[in-house]
């Protein structure tokens, strides 16, 4: 287990110091919050605090990047709908695979890998290391009403699952989002507030909002935004085996946030997203 949850952020902090690929908001992209949406889970127009879409721009140029071309390729891999079995093919698989070899190269990752090793929660050996990755992000599993394996912590994080054709389920990834409403199948509902919550920012990188997906409704879903796909699996691996709780704090750059991480059969991810807790009014760094 974590010593503490400053030691945690200290470790966050480098991921994100190392993030080579990540976006600057304004330059890379934009977004446009509009309005707040509303709180009922209710598919009608009164929902709608937002009338265009999230992305007004993305520089699709970085898609092009290693590690940004093998996560798109895993996007289209799965069937959305709970309860039908998922069959992963050779071809697939191999993607699986050839995703992970990119981002164990990365910078973030090697910190991360680094961090459980020194912890006794990784093997040093870095195909073992792969291995440990597949098994919590890639192995399936059933979902709660499933009788066979329909689901897997990559598909529920970064893809996206549907439940009874009318609830999202999962879905915290911002690549998948940007593609997804440039297909025109997301309905940007606008962005999520309560009394604890900061008002969102466009400039920075977490975001808490309500969307449309296809027929199905996200009443709330809290992302990271512009972000590298190597950044958040380094990040949630390390929250996944740093820690039995289901929430961990953790300050880094300009925010306070808890990290959510369900555990499921104490083997696979079941979900993990961000929660903005707060903004720093003064970056944090590395100590």
């Amino acid at each position: 287990m974590i010593e503490s949850d400053r030691e945690l952020s200290n470790i966050v902090q480098q991921l994100w110091d190392n993030d080579q690929n990540r976006l600057t908001p304004g330059k890379d992209y934009r977004i446009s919050l509009q309005g707040k949406a509303g709180d009922s889970m209710a598919l009608n127009d009164d929902n709608d605090g937002a009338g265009y879409p999230l992305f007004s721009f993305v520089d699709e140029n970085i898609f092009k990047k290693e590690t940004f071309a093998a996560f798109i390729s895993l996007l289209d891999n799965y069937v959305s709908d709970t309860g039908v079995p998922e069959i992963v093919t050779p071809e697939e698989e191999a993607e699986n695979h050839k995703f992970l070899d990119s981002i164990i190269q990365t910078p973030t990752m090697q910190i991360a890998h680094k961090y459980l090793v020194q912890k006794k929660l990784s093997p040093k050996d870095q195909r073992d290391f792969k291995n440990q990755l597949y098994r919590i992000w890639f192995e399936l599993y059933a979902r709660r009403g499933s009788s066979k394996p329909d689901s897997s912590g990559f598909e529920h994080v970064f893809v996206g699952e549907t439940r009874g054709g009318r609830t999202v389920i999962g879905f915290h990834n911002w690549i998948q989002l940007y593609l997804q409403e440039k297909l025109g199948h997301i309905d940007y509902k606008g962005y999520s507030v309560n009394a604890n919550s900061p008002q969102p920012d466009e400039n920075k990188h977490i975001l808490a909002l309500q969307f449309m997906w296809k027929d199905g409704i996200k009443p709330k879903g809290s992302i990271f935004i512009g972000v590298s796909p190597e950044f958040e699996f380094a990040l949630y691996t390390l929250s996944f085996l740093s820690s039995a709780q289901e929430r961990v704090k953790v300050q880094f750059s300009l925010y306070d946030v808890e990290i959510v991480c369900h555990h499921y059969a104490q083997k696979h991810i079941g979900t993990t997203y961000p929660m903005l807790i707060k903004y720093l009014t003064s970056p944090v760094s590395a100590q």
